[in-house]
């Protein structure tokens, strides 16, 4: 998406001179790009997944700057550690690109601001009604449950998150339950999250060739793309929780055998979305990725006038395909 009065693009897949990333999930941040733009919090994750070396800017929430008349400023989306929603005003008309949103408080992100604007482009990943999120309360009582089953049956609580985002709030849910390890990519994020001053739950990491007396018995968060390597299976006696949105539909429990299915999602639900469009007071709504064509022609039912908004955005969510292992 390009702002030709800013000269700027925002969460370009194409290498471009000038891009104003969203949050650091790999569809939404690119390697290649001249300059970046995104919030304090996002810098240290962007640097950690695209390099070293990367020409980074960052603004903090809700203050603006401007960039060839354009006034940009941040405004905390509630998705993982640094996501921000993107506001443009140019000559009194703003819009507001969401990038991925959460409307539901967690114990880890700065929550959801909705932003008054003229037009909105959100994202629709769980776009049907049968999508409505439990508190983080009563998610968080949840998996302590099933970790008390587990360790009183002698089995390790293996949990299945995205590296960034879905991690990080899994730990917040069982922090101060038992020693919590976590595999190599989620242990350098938290590294690199912890570098700029953001307090995470503490970790340990869980090396290829841990001691299985260490772990037995603990909580081990793993990425999907784990499932099936000789390192998960050395877990010892291991009782899998897969965490994502997807796990709402009964079936999807069954993903891959998995023992437990928990419905913990960092996109919002259907309440979410139709609440945070319509605090927005958009004049036009322009819907991307997910259930797009569902949920634009519900938003025209309610008299929000909206059109299907195509894009390449995916989902870090952990879908019921078993093609979709990789890390986002």
């Amino acid at each position: 998406m390009y702002c030709q009065q800013g000269k700027f693009y925002l969460d370009p897949w194409s290498k471009v001179d000038h891009a104003i990333i969203s949050h650091g999930h790999a569809d939404h941040a690119r390697w290649g790009m001249k300059h970046y733009l995104c919030h304090t919090d996002s810098k240290a994750i962007l640097k950690q997944r695209l390099g070293k070396d990367l020409s980074i800017e960052t603004m903090p929430y809700n203050k603006p700057r401007t960039i060839n008349g354009v006034a940009v400023s941040f405004h905390p989306a509630g998705h993982v550690i640094g996501s921000a929603q993107i506001r443009l005003e140019y000559k009194g008309r703003v819009e507001v690109f969401s990038g991925d949103y959460k409307t539901q408080p967690d114990f880890i992100t700065t929550p959801f601001e909705p932003v008054k604007c003229h037009s909105f482009i959100t994202e629709s990943t769980f776009g049907l009604p049968i999508y409505r999120w439990k508190s983080e309360d009563a998610i968080q009582k949840e998996l302590h449950n099933w970790i008390g089953y587990n360790q009183s049956q002698n089995r390790t609580s293996v949990f299945v998150g995205y590296s960034l985002g879905k991690a990080q709030r899994i730990m917040s849910l069982i922090d101060g339950v038992d020693e919590v390890f976590v595999h190599r990519s989620i242990h350098n994020l938290n590294e690199a999250i912890a570098s700029s001053g953001y307090k995470i739950p503490k970790t340990q990491l869980l090396t290829a060739d841990f001691n299985k007396k260490d772990v037995e018995g603990k909580l081990i968060i793993v990425p999907p793309a784990m499932l099936d390597s000789r390192m998960f299976k050395r877990i010892p006696n291991a009782a899998t929780a897969i965490c994502s949105g997807w796990m709402q539909i009964r079936g999807n429990r069954r993903w891959r055998a998995a023992d437990a299915g928990f419905a913990v999602s960092d996109h919002a639900d259907w309440d979410g979305l139709i609440s945070a469009i319509k605090a927005t007071e958009a004049e036009e709504v322009y819907v991307t990725h997910g259930s797009q064509a569902t949920f634009s022609r519900y938003l025209n039912e309610m008299s929000i006038e909206a059109y299907e908004l195509k894009t390449e955005y995916g989902e870090e969510e952990l879908a019921n395909s078993e093609t979709k292992t990789a890390d986002a």
